[in-house]
């Protein structure tokens, strides 16, 4: 971290994904009149698939990263299935929506616990708390958890002594502990502590979901055409009888940690920030591309997450979008390091050109300059406007849309914080939003693997359609648009596929569209907007920049890694 005079800078910010540098500029009183998002890495995946063959661009894509394990994989034979016209069989789509549901709900309560939570807990101050009085306020937290006797607490209290007396905190180094905007008393701090490590021992058993339909974690596997998963119920090779059993055991589980952990800290916790729900707004655009089909992807409307944008925080009105349409998606380069075509400033996905172009100053350097290129993220609009996608998103596309499960958890919620509905639009609103999103996801889960077990049941154990597996069933030149909604947000992926091979391939992630730098009218993206009237109580610890910016939970993706034809290494970027 650099400061200076009136400008604070975060470079790396950590407990994310990938690389982002944040830089903001103070006002006189300490509060930050403007920001900069940097994306510091270079993807590159598109140059990488170019050539190939588009039956295996989901496992390339997939490895964009590490974290979103599934989704990119998911966008990818949405992409292919989409341009060669393919329908999926009814259990392929269940098995999909699981698959999904199982890493949505994973994600969510990773963020929250351990890349999040450590913005609003005060660790070092959990060492002052009463284990006994800790006990008395689990209980009133989460009076169904059955981990809140005195002992239990006095066993945590007692192992977080070891790493502040050792000197070396290990998973909780690296942190602002002490400082002024930390608000939880010392009891409210050993509790989520405690919870910390449940949840960091819980969160390997869902994922052994994804084992059982793709086979690992991460990086499970998928299937142009359905789930390369076969289902017999007789069989020890094959999706059977133990392998589902498993799966409704995780569920339940997970079920568990949600409604009786996550959902209570997270209510609880954000009872004692009430400030936070006018800090952090930011853009006041919403965008969602919507998931989980109940019956086929071209039945938008039957989505249980639907599809919409909500512009200038209308919760009034939806509007439809359509990512095929060229004047509806397109991506700008006004302040990115990439080169377009002379003449283009702008391009729809399926035109996309991914050519790096860096003009930013020679690192390490202090500060970047916002009126020229400073970033490797396009900036991708819709419409042109700048729009924030993610849980917030989603929820308030869902609640604007009439949806009574949606209006339900969010009015709840409302109702238990105290808090108007215009508190969503805001730091708060969206780290509530991500655990309430998780209430939904988790009851959908269940009902999502009751549907695959009725047709089970039935007699039905498709789980693949081959009819078009073989190149010579394909038109000459086709294009597909796969999407999904990422833990992180709307992840679209656009491919052109021309004599059986990709042609071009086009990836708007998430973080693209939240971490993107202003736009050619000087439009910022979603974390610059929402950093933008933040004040600040230290600039040397800066706690306020990482809560709003992890709010979003960024995902800048791992990193790239370039071979020529021969496996040569041709770069290598090293980071330390």
């Amino acid at each position: 971290m650099v400061v200076t005079k009136n400008r604070v800078v975060v470079d790396p910010v950590t407990r994310i994904e990938g690389h982002l540098r944040v830089e903001a500029l103070l006002d006189d009183k300490g509060v930050i009149h403007d920001a900069l998002s940097t994306g510091t890495m270079w993807r590159g995946i598109e140059v990488i698939l170019r050539g190939r063959d588009p039956r295996d661009a989901w496992a390339f894509t997939e490895r964009i990263c590490g974290v979103c394990t599934t989704v990119h994989a998911l966008a990818s034979i949405r992409a292919v299935e989409d341009a060669l016209a393919i329908r999926i069989p009814a259990n392929a789509n269940i098995i999909r929506n699981i698959m999904f549901l199982t890493q949505m709900v994973q994600d969510h309560v990773i963020h929250f616990y351990h890349l999040h939570a450590l913005d609003w807990v005060d660790v070092v101050s959990a060492l002052s708390a009463d284990p006994k009085a800790t006990s008395e306020l689990a209980e009133t937290v989460s009076p169904r958890w059955p981990k809140s006797s005195p002992g239990y607490f006095a066993d945590v209290h007692a192992t977080l002594k070891k790493f502040v007396e050792s000197g070396q905190l290990g998973i909780f180094a690296n942190a602002y502990w002490g400082h002024p905007a930390y608000k939880l008393p010392p009891e409210a701090n050993l509790m989520a502590v405690a919870h910390y490590l449940e949840a960091l021992k819980w969160q390997k058993e869902l994922i052994k979901i994804h084992t059982v339909f793709g086979g690992k974690n991460p990086h499970p596997n998928y299937l142009v055409g359905g789930m390369p998963c076969a289902i017999d119920l007789e069989s020890d090779n094959a999706i059977n009888v133990e392998r589902l059993q498993l799966v409704r055991e995780k569920i339940l589980e997970a079920k568990e940690i949600v409604e009786q952990l996550y959902v209570p800290d997270l209510l609880a916790i954000a009872s004692f920030y009430g400030d936070w729900a006018s800090i952090g707004g930011g853009l006041g655009n919403y965008m969602a591309y919507g998931d989980l089909p109940q019956k086929h992807i071209e039945d938008v409307d039957g989505f249980l997450f639907p599809r919409g944008v909500v512009l200038g925080k209308n919760l009034g009105e939806v509007l439809p979008l359509d990512p095929k349409n060229p004047d509806e998606i397109q991506e700008q380069i006004a302040h990115s390091w990439y080169r377009y075509p002379a003449g283009k400033d702008a391009l729809h996905p399926f035109e996309g050109v991914t050519e790096p172009h860096y003009t930013g100053p020679k690192p390490p350097y202090r500060a970047l300059d916002e009126n020229s290129a400073y970033s490797w993220l396009k900036t991708p609009r819709w419409k042109g406007h700048a729009v924030e996608v993610g849980p917030l998103a989603r929820m308030l596309v869902g609640y604007a849309s009439g949806r009574a499960d949606f209006k339900q958890v969010v009015d709840d919620a409302l109702g238990a914080l105290k808090v108007p509905a215009t508190a969503l639009f805001s730091t708060l609103g969206r780290t509530a939003a991500r655990g309430l999103e998780t209430q939904l996801c988790i009851h959908w889960l269940m009902a999502e693997y009751d549907r695959l077990i009725a047709n089970v049941k039935a007699g039905d154990w498709n789980t693949a359609n081959t009819e078009r597996w073989e190149p010579a069933t394909w038109p000459k030149d086709c294009k597909g648009f796969g999407f999904t909604e990422a833990p992180r947000g709307a992840l679209g992926h656009w491919i052109h596929i021309q004599d059986e091979k990709i042609a071009n391939y086009q990836c708007v992630v998430p973080s693209t569209w939240n971490a993107s730098p202003r736009d050619a009218k000087g439009q910022h993206g979603a974390y610059e907007a929402a950093l933008i009237g933040t004040p600040m109580a230290d600039p040397e610890k800066p706690v306020e920049i990482l809560r709003t910016i992890h709010s979003f939970d960024p995902c800048l993706a791992c990193a790239s890694h370039v071979f020529g034809p021969d496996g040569r290494k041709l770069a290598e970027v090293v980071v330390r």
